[in-house]
């Protein structure tokens, strides 16, 4: 791991990256074909996908430093943007069409035009400027997805009205609108309407939003303010070794999530010191540096840690990986700045326990490991009820994920309260209905039929506890899950009583246990293979209790994930349906579901926290 991640570096890993994508373009260098799994758009549209999103990488790279810019990369994308935007060259690349990719793609390029323009889009052949814009233009009037696509227009737009190009203001105006709406407070958006809260939010509304005022000269404080409150929280979802949060959809853009945090540098709107800034970005490079990112060719593959399909979505295509250009955002910092000349500044390592009520999430961090607890993001829009494992479930990590596979996603064991209903049907958390957020808490229900599940989770040390209230049918099976953790070799498994652990046997170790405190029968494990990002082998531990049937039932876990020795389990008490319990710290905790819900944490010193729903 490198001390102090020099822009130097940074350049040098950009440079790889774009002479590694070199031997799959095509001639001519309008597409860049690389292999892999083709998205469902087809190989025209994964081509420009190619050369779209290297461009960019290629772009932060030239535009940061224009003394030191390659003439063969410059003239490589001219090339590439004769071509493309020629109908008779052999890899024109596909006018852009309703809800397509193209409108994707479209914004990458007209970002990369306009931060290079003085060396690059002004220096086109004439012929050439009219077929790039022409092809640009073509976005003018078109449908755009209503979430973050309607920014790629936004985008676009701008950038046309800069050179003389058609587009319509009030497309533009109309669609900051839509983001507007979707602001809901903490620097935080959804992406679009519903609940989803992901990196988009960072990568993509904030990246665009800002983006637009740099390109517009648009009055940039509302969103510089929105930006600075949401990396104030932002900055957690990283482990201290750079590791990110598992989250979301798009994972396989992979270092993109650094995005904000450069963005909060280049507009002098971030609460992270310039030092602290580099260090933590430098510290994510490192972290998929050591875990083969990118491959042995210099290719970004798609997956995680591994090439692995199910952390990506049916519009990924070989190419879209290249998002993670996004991540060298800091190269448009100029070799003086300081957040490439400041001191290295350690960002804070130690135990963390903090509530961002706007997604409905807890963010807990202890040995080395941060876990974000979810009662709020179901990647859900308003007319649709999926249930996602990069979203529905009541726990995440930056070194552990869920189960993807076809078993694993079928089954939706880890992170998750399932009831198994006498028929056999097993429940799902598809749409998540928040019941509140406090310091340390946070709580939410799902329905299933004539299931409901309500469940509550406060963090204590470093344990998460569960308090479940279940309203089933008689005969029913009640089953939580803790994390699923993942290796290159198999998990060792400790059940024990009430309690299962499994811990992970190559490289540190990393441990995975949940406790049985209420309403409880077994402890067991379930084992896999294949089927999680972070490695070949993975396990889970579980409960398993039977539910009474004819009233609701209470059941209590706790859920760890670390890598010290396992600490003891909280003592809990149960009295009707309020759980109660003396946590790690000395206080007092009291929880209380169903019509009344309630908590209650009070301590012999410091603040004193009730919340009442």
């Amino acid at each position: 791991m490198r001390a102090d991640h020099p822009r130097e570096h940074w350049v040098n890993v950009a440079d790889g990256l774009l002479d590694a994508v070199t031997p799959y373009a095509t001639p001519g260098f309008a597409q860049y074909r690389l292999p892999g799994r083709t998205s469902r758009s087809g190989p025209e549209s994964d081509g420009l996908e190619g050369f779209a999103r290297t461009f960019l990488l290629a772009a932060f790279r030239l535009a940061g430093d224009p003394a030191a810019a390659p003439a063969a990369l410059l003239e490589r994308y001219a090339e590439g943007l004769a071509g493309g935007t020629d109908p008779g060259h052999e890899f024109a690349w596909l006018p852009i069409a309703d809800g397509h990719q193209t409108i994707v793609e479209a914004a990458s390029i007209a970002i990369a035009l306009h931060e290079t323009r003085p060396m690059l889009f002004d220096r086109l052949d004439p012929g050439v400027q009219e077929r790039v814009v022409a092809w640009l233009g073509g976005i003018v009037g078109k449908h755009a997805w209503p979430c973050n696509w309607v920014l790629f227009k936004v985008i676009v737009e701008q950038f046309l009205a800069g050179v003389g190009g058609p587009y319509d203001q009030d497309e533009i105006d109309r669609h900051l609108a839509d983001v507007e709406r979707w602001y809901v407070g903490d620097g935080w958006y959804t992406d679009g309407a519903g609940q989803n809260y992901d990196y988009y939010c960072g990568w993509a509304i904030h990246l665009y939003t800002l983006l637009w005022t740099r390109m517009s000269g648009a009055d940039a404080t509302v969103h510089r303010d929105r930006l600075r409150t949401f990396l104030d929280g932002y900055r957690h979802l990283f482990a201290p070794d750079g590791a990110p949060m598992h989250q979301g959809r798009s994972l396989t853009y992979r270092m993109a999530s650094l995005a904000p945090l450069w963005l909060g540098a280049l507009f002098d709107a971030s609460p992270i010191e310039a030092g602290a800034t580099r260090l933590m970005a430098g510290r994510t490079l490192d972290h998929f540096a050591a875990h083969g990112v990118p491959d042995e060719r210099g290719v970004l593959s798609l997956g995680w840690h591994r090439p692995f399909l199910p952390v990506t979505q049916g519009y990924s295509g070989p190419a879209s990986p290249y998002w993670a250009s996004k991540g060298f955002l800091g190269l448009l910092l100029g070799p003086d700045h300081p957040v490439w000349t400041a001191p290295a500044v350690d960002p804070d390592a130690g135990e963390l326990s903090l509530a961002l009520p706007a997604p409905g999430w807890l963010l807990h961090r202890s040995d080395g490991i941060t876990r974000l607890v979810n009662h709020g993001s179901d990647g859900n829009d308003p007319d649709t009820a999926r249930d996602d494992p990069h979203y529905a479930k009541l726990g995440y990590s930056t070194h552990a994920a869920p189960e993807t596979g076809p078993g694993g996603r079928a089954e939706n064991i880890d992170n998750h309260l399932t009831v198994l209903l006498p028929d056999g049907r097993a429940t799902r958390r598809r749409r998540i209905e928040r019941i509140g957020v406090a310091d340390g808490f946070a709580a939410s229900r799902y329905a299933d039929g004539e299931v409901v599940v309500e469940t509550a989770s406060v963090l204590d040390g470093p344990w998460e506890v569960r308090v479940h209230r279940v309203s089933a049918p008689a005969g029913s099976v009640v089953r939580d899950g803790g994390h699923a953790v993942a290796a290159d070799e198999p998990c060792t498994v400790m059940p024990g009583g009430l309690t299962a652990s499994v811990t992970t046997t190559s490289g540190k170790e990393l441990v995975s246990e949940i406790a049985g405190l209420h309403g409880w029968d077994t402890a067991a494990a379930a084992l896999r293979h294949d089927e999680n990002a972070f490695g070949a082998h993975s396990a889970t531990p579980y409960l398993v209790g039977a539910h009474p049937g004819g009233r609701t039932a209470i059941f209590v876990s706790a859920v760890r994930l670390g890598r010290a020795p396992s600490t003891e389990s909280p003592e809990i008490a149960v009295h009707g349906e309020q759980v109660s319990w003396n946590d790690a710290a000395g206080s007092r905790v009291e929880v209380r579901l169903g019509r009344e819900p309630a908590y209650r944490r009070h301590g012999s010193v410091g603040a004193r926290v009730v919340w009442t729903g």
